[in-house]
């Protein structure tokens, strides 16, 4: 009885069925067991003819096809004539192991998986003899396939399945890569394994492979992930995206030409070649997708793209304007090029997708995550060093300046990054920025391994997902603060603790303890993480047992070590910063401030994210749960929960920061994340949230691309002055030199600029003043008040004759400071308040108090 056959597809291969069938005969199976079935896509060098010599075999049969060469065809043909239910497809040039046969089919013989692939990309795998470029292009034809199906080596043609599952094949399948079409036609139903083979490239005739496979293959994967792309809708998209270029540009320029405004320019152009783009796509480039009418929800989703877009192109024409300085007339041609392929790739997946052979929920979530994170990196990328630094990132800007062990109120991690990229990128926002950018890419790394080892890919993907477009991951990922390192290090631990105490993973105790001791000096939030773990030990039976293995005090000690620079600095500096942070919690009295906490929860959530977040922390036990979903489920309540909890108390008597919670979240993501791809056995309110992610998603997504484009080019219509008084620094320190040449001018003397907040104001004036370096600066310390790191750095001046500039954000700052003092008693003549609008580029933006005296009597003196 047969029990497998081995479907060989040929094309001028006649040097080398000789050889291959030796090898296959020389096996250990009997000639009953198998059978050989090639199938010839018309062949010209005597394939056939060498075939049937061979024919003397029961067991060896040809199909000749005369249709248009085709592997996946040929596969099927072979397929229909076989004689056993169980295939195995392999290549006729040598380059797969026949060694490695039995290995392949026999998981598929004895029923275990449905399909065994034989893997190059696997541990015992490999490629021999094969040229760089052949490498690289199957590497990555590979890893374009693994968001779809979940396996290493998707391009592999040495495989075997069960016959039946052919007959699920698409007939739209065509290409040289079968077993990727069997896998998506399966998805999610198949028992697949992977077993390592040598691939070895041919050593007689010539590859089949072409640009036009290539070009196919990439065509028919975004078929399958559910998009609209042929060559066809491509090549048509392209005349219209052409059209709209001119009608784009001509209004631009048109509008440039007329002082319209960049803004304002780039927006109108966009609006009317896009209306243009949208009527010529719909019933042309995409007409197969569109019904002959205006559908809303197709044109509500055109209009969603097309802001996306919109806005990212705002960033790449301030990129090349402003910081490339093109001229607008030229930059908005590679601007309106680089975001093409935005609404080419939203037009294809999203606003005309493919209606038929649609891909499964799952799939289109995990498409739906890849395109959103990329478009959220290449948004950040874009627009992060042309966003202005705010007030907190000029200040951890002057860390890097004063470099030491520690600080007054953080940790020094934030101020290493930020001195790293400001040594490779310059003093700019750039080189202030870069290292939050990093973090981002190191968290979204850290939680998709830890979602991955608590339920799936696919849960790993969309918490990916989430990560990035909700507040508390995409605000870390762009700005560079102490929060930007301390995400990166809560995921790294989160994931570490995970290996160590559900997976009970020796070696990651190693990882634990570094990556704790690395957010320890980032912030000291990251201990909150560290009573969770004790928690979590003393509660979980099976984790208790570490507490008399040495693996847990091993890696406390390598934090501690980690963390000692913080010590040293607290050791040589009367334990300053662990006496601010205990105590400032009770600085300002009681204040009951729970609601507070649940509304910057909400916003750093969102209300879905809030709803799903108490859906997941407070399910309950089910009857059919086992051992590692109760312990996983427990790690998950028990390292958010127990973070939080302590936020609660603290709250109950004082008022926290908007952000303090943020990475406490980082938990509970995996949860959410899976629950958002959940089918069955449904409550009302886990369906409703389904729902609501969507427009939550692009809600945010635009919340994020709009502000961002507002600070750097504008939203016309909407004036600045709303909500820019802590922004807009760089146009605020100019006109601040300005004011101070002329008390220079007139008074003969240097003047002190002293900005009236704790540092702030004097930090956004160093940043950008530090080029000209023409300005005195100092902190509202020279009055008494507390300075933070000014303390340290500028200490409080003594009396002068010279001019004092105070500098405020309100006229307020100006008179009183935190311990009620009237300043004007400490100041010799001190001048009326005044104040000054900033504009830029023509337009107000903001206003900036100043006052103007003679002198400083300082602090404390008698007759003050």
């Amino acid at each position: 009885m047969t029990q497998f056959s081995i479907v060989v597809p040929t094309l001028n291969e006649s040097e080398n069925i000789d050889l291959l069938l030796t090898r296959l005969f020389k096996l250990d199976y009997s000639p009953d067991v198998f059978e050989v079935i090639f199938v010839d896509d018309g062949s010209n060098d005597g394939t056939p003819e060498k075939i049937r010599t061979w024919q003397n075999h029961a067991n060896i049969h040809l199909v000749e096809r005369q249709e248009k060469p085709d592997l996946t065809a040929s596969i099927l043909a072979g397929v229909a004539i076989a004689n056993s239910n169980v295939i195995v497809v392999m290549d006729a040039d040598l380059s797969h192991p026949t060694e490695r046969l039995s290995a392949v089919v026999t998981p598929v013989i004895n029923g275990d998986y449905d399909v065994a692939i034989g893997s190059r990309y696997i541990s015992g795998g490999s490629t021999e003899n094969w040229p760089l470029h052949r490498r690289i292009l199957s590497r990555a034809g590979s890893w374009l396939a693994r968001p779809l199906c979940d396996v290493n080596d998707a391009t592999s043609g040495f495989f075997a399945f069960r016959r039946e599952l052919a007959k699920t094949i698409s007939s739209n399948a065509q290409g040289y890569k079968f077993l990727l079409e069997l896998l998506m036609a399966n998805q999610g139903k198949l028992r697949v394994t992977e077993i390592p083979i040598r691939f070895r490239d041919r050593t007689h005739g010539t590859s089949k492979l072409s640009f036009s496979h290539q070009r196919s293959y990439l065509q028919r994967l975004m078929t399958l992930a559910g998009g609209t792309v042929s060559l066809n809708t491509a090549s048509r998209f392209a005349v219209v995206g052409l059209f709209g270029v001119v009608i784009d540009a001509f209004v631009f320029q048109w509008m440039i030409s007329r002082e319209a405004g960049l803004a304002l320019a780039h927006f109108i152009s966009f609006f009317i070649a896009a209306t243009v783009n949208y009527s010529l796509n719909s019933k042309w480039a995409f007409r197969e997708h569109h019904a002959g009418y205006l559908q809303w929800h197709q044109f509500g989703r055109f209009l969603t793209v097309g802001a996306f877009a919109l806005l990212l192109r705002g960033g790449v024409l301030a990129l090349l304007v402003y910081v490339w300085h093109i001229p607008p007339l030229l930059a908005i041609f590679p601007a309106i090029v680089a975001t093409a392929v935005v609404n080419y790739l939203g037009s294809a997946f999203y606003v005309f997708p493919g209606e038929k052979n649609l891909p499964s929920p799952d799939i289109r979530w995990r498409i739906a995550a890849i395109g959103i994170v990329l478009f959220i990196l290449l948004l950040r990328l874009v627009y992060f060093g042309l966003a202005q630094l705010i007030p907190d990132e000029t200040y951890y800007w002057q860390y890097a300046q004063h470099m030491d062990l520690s600080f007054y109120d953080h940790p020094p991690m934030v101020a290493w990054l930020i001195w790293l990229g400001t040594a490779i990128l310059g003093h700019n926002e750039f080189g202030v920025r870069i290292g939050a950018l990093l973090c981002g890419l190191v968290s979204m790394g850290y939680l998709y391994a830890l979602a991955q080892n608590l339920y799936d890919k696919s849960s790993a993907m969309r918490a990916v997902l989430l990560l990035a477009i909700l507040p508390l991951g995409f605000a870390s990922g762009l700005l560079m603060t102490p929060d930007a390192p301390l995400v990166a290090a809560w995921a790294a631990t989160l994931y570490y603790m995970e290996r160590a105490l559900v997976a009970g993973q020796r070696t990651a105790w190693f990882g634990m303890g570094l990556a704790f001791g690395l957010g320890l000096l980032s912030k000291y939030t990251l201990g909150l993480l560290g009573i969770a773990a004790l928690v979590f030990v003393i509660i979980d039976p099976t984790a208790r047992r570490w507490l008399k293995r040495p693996h847990p005090y091993l890696a406390a000690t390598l934090a501690c070590v980690l963390f000692s620079p913080v010590i040293i600095w607290n050791l040589q500096n009367d334990w300053a910063s662990f006496a601010f942070q205990s105590t400032r919690l009770l600085d300002d009295g009681y204040d009951f401030a729970v609601h507070n906490l649940i509304l910057y929860i909400t916003i750093l959530l969102t209300p879905a994210g809030l709803l799903a977040t108490a859906l997941a922390l407070l399910s309950r036990n089910s009857q059919d749960e086992n051992l590692f979903q109760h312990r996983r489920r427990l790690f998950v309540q028990v390292s958010t929960g127990v973070p939080l909890l302590i936020f609660l108390t603290l709250s109950t008597f004082d008022l926290p920061k908007f952000h303090w919670t943020g990475p406490v979240w980082l938990a509970v993501l995996p949860t959410i994340a899976w629950m958002i791809g959940q089918k069955n056995h449904l409550s009302t309110m886990a369906k409703h949230l389904q729902a609501a992610w969507r427009p939550t998603i692009v809600t945010c997504i635009f919340s994020y691309a709009f502000v961002l484009h507002y600070v750097v080019l504008g939203i016309p219509g909407i004036p600045y002055h709303l909500f820019t008084e802590h922004y807009f620094w760089r146009e605020t320190a100019q006109q601040i030199e300005q004011i101070t040449q002329d008390v220079r001018n007139k008074t003969g003397q240097e003047p002190i600029v002293v900005g009236m907040s704790k540092w702030s104001v004097a930090s956004a004036l160093y940043f950008y003043n530090h080029q000209q370096s023409n300005l005195d600066i100092r902190s509202r310390n020279l009055f008494g008040d507390s300075g933070a790191m000014y303390d340290y750095w500028l200490p409080s001046q003594q009396p002068t004759n010279r001019p004092i500039i105070q500098v405020g954000m309100q006229p307020i700052n100006l008179d009183k400071i935190r311990k009620g003092d009237q300043i004007k008693q400490m100041l010799n003549q001190p001048g009326d308040i005044e104040y000054s609008v900033i504009e830029r580029y023509g337009t107000p933006v903001r206003r900036v108090y100043y006052r103007v005296s003679q002198g400083f009597k300082g602090v404390g003196l008698p007759g003050m």
